[in-house]
């Protein structure tokens, strides 16, 4: 980590994400062996009534990437009073990898869970899948620790902070792996610490209130309010289209509006105009609508969102460990090649 001025180091890319307690970019950091992919958040642009809580979250981060063991979260390059820069993690957030029937990545979660625990640090919040990464060798890494707080000893705090993090990491594994699940590992999803279950019933629903309801704050899948306000009202109103088989709408992260949408039409015989001029009025149009022939879909007949996640983020080499045959990379192939988001990659 260096302390020196961020002057001439940082080369923004792309903006990621904007709220009210920082704004995160990611671009390139200079370092002494050369540039690196690095991702920046800053906190000089909150307003002034959520600055406090800003600067706190800001320095909790901090401290838990200073002291976190290589290879469990992200490196720390550089902090600074309303700065902070850490590494890139190249690797596929948990709702996006999806990894169904994938023992090795849920014991690699676990041994990535017990380092970061020895060294003191407890994530708390690691019910968001977003918050969990999948390399591509397999292994879980973490990131967004806002909310994690270090300990100098293992005081009942502590434990019961280590036991929520365990808890919530077996949630995923339930979801993804449920025949993995020992039977230890049952007994801790069955049972809530005092203190969850103290939130839950009281603190959990004031922080909705407040976040949902006064902020209009959302955080779905990594998204923000427009992914959770926006998508379900256009995907409604692109089903009603006469020539639409089907239709999803993904968040992306853009350049000039922070969150983009981009729309992926399972379509024949109409153009993007014809899409543009059926949503105009009182409905924000998407940034980026691809008409396709057909969707990526699984043999149940779900549309494979995580792969339409990964072309709309332009993240096109992270999707090859996700295609299950020919057939499906046929689908894929074709959509790429036809994909909007070509700009927001990097334009250094």
């Amino acid at each position: 980590m260096n302390n020196s001025s961020l002057s001439g180091r940082w080369r923004s890319g792309v903006l990621l994400k904007r709220d009210v307690f920082s704004v995160v970019e990611r671009g390139q950091f200079a370092t002494d062996r050369g540039e690196v992919d690095a991702v920046l958040r800053r906190i000089d642009e909150v307003p002034w009534w959520s600055r406090m809580l800003a600067r706190h979250l800001f320095k909790r981060e901090a401290r838990a990437l200073k002291a976190a063991p290589a290879g469990v979260a992200p490196t720390l390059l550089y902090v600074g009073r309303d700065r902070l820069a850490r590494a890139f993690i190249d690797g596929v957030a948990l709702h996006i990898a999806r990894p169904v029937g994938d023992h090795a990545f849920f014991r690699s979660a676990k041994v990535t869970l017990r380092k970061l625990h020895r060294a003191g640090i407890c994530h708390n919040d690691l019910a968001k899948e977003q918050n969990w990464l999948r390399t591509p060798d397999g292994r879980a890494c973490l990131t967004d620790f806002q909310l994690s707080m270090l300990f100098t000893r293992r005081s009942k705090l502590f434990r019961v902070a280590a036991y929520e993090d365990l808890r919530h990491l077996l949630k995923h594994k339930r979801r993804y792996a449920p025949e993995a699940l020992t039977p230890a590992e049952k007994r801790v999803l069955a049972r809530k610490s005092l203190f969850t279950r103290a939130w839950m019933a009281t603190g959990k629903r004031v922080y909705y209130a407040v976040t949902r309801g006064l902020l209009n704050f959302s955080d779905r899948e990594g998204g923000g309010r427009r992914l959770a306000n926006q998508a379900p009202a256009l995907v409604a109103r692109l089903r009603q289209h006469s020539t639409v088989r089907e239709a999803v709408v993904v968040a992306y992260p853009d350049r000039r509006a922070g969150t983009g949408l981009y729309a992926f039409i399972e379509a024949s015989g109409v153009s993007e105009a014809d899409i543009r001029h059926f949503l105009e009025g009182g409905m924000d149009t998407p940034e980026r609508i691809q008409i396709v022939e057909m969707l990526p879909r699984r043999n149940t007949g779900e549309i494979r969102t995580e792969i339409l996640q990964l072309i709309a983020m332009n993240q096109i080499d992270s999707i090859d460990s996700l295609i299950g045959n020919e057939a499906e990379r046929t689908v894929v192939d074709s959509i790429i090649a036809g994909r909007q988001n070509l700009r927001d990659r990097f334009a250094f």
